[in-house]
């Protein structure tokens, strides 16, 4: 992989050991915490929708690489914060 200059100047300045963490052991603990409850999936949500909009979810589930119901659901936590975007 071709590496710009500046990526270069990065990777030496890491390899120099001139970065270090800026997170305490507290926030680490406390943003690792966040991330499981964040993961954490113990609701279910059953919907009834068309057989053609479940295809199309599915469809669009496989060119994303993705199971349908992990689509959707990610589909969902987008939308309920806000970082769904409508396409122009």
């Amino acid at each position: 992989m071709k590496l710009t200059k500046e990526e270069h100047e990065l990777v030496h300045s890491i390899e120099r050991g001139e970065w270090r963490a800026t997170t305490s052991k507290a926030e680490l603990r406390k943003y690792q915490q966040a991330a499981r409850q964040m993961i954490k999936k113990d609701a279910r949500l059953n919907i009834r929708i068309s057989s053609h909009d479940l295809t199309n979810l599915q469809k669009r589930a496989m060119e994303e690489g993705l199971p349908y119901q992990t689509f959707v659901s990610s589909l969902l936590h987008k939308y309920v914060t806000g970082r769904l975007v409508e396409a122009q």
